[in-house]
């Protein structure tokens, strides 16, 4: 591989993604015609001047300007970790243009940072992609009438804690239907019972932490798998709020107000488990709960 400085020069002027490298006080000292073609600003015009003076004015979607108070470039010199954003920079000719930046800090002999490089890249189709992948990776797991996770991410979540919680403990698993809905459904109609059932997901979702996992596994049936729960009487606790809080909740129709309640089926993981077996007893813990008048908690 050649020593010579102007080979590696030559090959990052001629990269297609822009590229430039600042010092410590922030003032540009390299800027490639990648960075050129995608700005519309050449290296004579920012050369010698700072990124302070919101020459590129990164902005986010959001419409947060990132080069004066949380500059990816600034940041990465100061802890000496990496930085990656999507943003639109401002064009020489005044429009907006967006691209995936990623910073990086510059080093000395000695290990001293001495500088940062940005990069960035105008590829509008790939960060359209990236958006679009996470939009269509956010549909694969919701259940599309609820919003809550649906039953292919909910089994993913199950056979993640059996990784997680190796010997079991640590972890429990809630059934949960909702009584007398077949009944609901024929007397006001599939609208109403839908409302319904969006009502008692959004009850149950903001009824439990952010670390745990709620979703709905079939017709009216739902699934909540508890992080950190290692005692019955805990579990029990969550089980019983979840449940109260269902029958407080109230859904106001033109001519009524309609009320649900659900029965609950609650198990701890156990060491011989498996994410059928954890499941099946659950479901058997929530038809004792039918089978002894409904709106109640069995647990194991």
């Amino acid at each position: 591989m050649p020593e010579n400085k102007d080979f590696y020069k030559d090959i990052i002027d001629n990269l297609y993604d822009g590229v430039y490298f600042v010092d410590r006080a922030r003032v540009i000292t390299y800027w490639n015609k990648g960075a050129e073609r995608i700005t519309g600003y050449n290296k004579d015009e920012v050369i010698g001047r700072s990124c302070r003076d919101n020459l590129l004015n990164h902005v986010t979607a959001g419409g947060v300007q990132l080069c004066r108070d949380r500059c990816p470039l600034a940041a990465c010199m100061e802890d000496g970790l990496p930085r990656e954003v999507e943003v639109f920079l401002h064009h020489a000719d005044g429009h907006r243009v967006p691209v995936l930046i990623r910073a990086a800090p510059f080093h000395d002999a000695e290990g001293n940072i001495v500088g940062a490089v940005e990069t960035f890249s105008s590829d509008l189709g790939a960060v359209t992609v990236r958006q679009q992948l996470r939009e269509l990776r956010q549909l694969t797991r919701t259940d599309s009438l609820t919003g809550i996770s649906n039953r292919p991410h909910l089994e993913g979540r199950l056979r993640a804690i059996f990784a997680e919680f190796e010997g079991g403990g640590g972890a429990g698993l809630v059934f949960i239907d909702i009584d007398h809905f077949k009944q609901l459904n024929d007397a006001h109609g599939h609208e109403a019972g839908d409302r319904v059932l969006r009502m008692v997901a959004a009850t149950l979702k903001h009824s439990l932490r952010e670390t745990d996992v709620i979703g709905r596994w079939g017709g009216e049936e739902f699934l909540a798998i508890l992080y950190d729960v290692s005692t019955i009487e805990g579990l029990r606790k969550c089980c019983e709020k979840l449940r109260t809080l269902v029958e407080a909740s109230r859904l106001d129709l033109a001519d009524q107000s309609l009320a649900v309640t659900i029965s609950l089926g609650a198990t701890l993981l156990r060491p011989d488990d498996t994410p059928e077996s954890i499941v099946r007893r659950a479901d058997e813990l929530m038809y004792r709960s039918k089978q002894r008048g409904r709106n109640q908690t069995s647990v194991a």
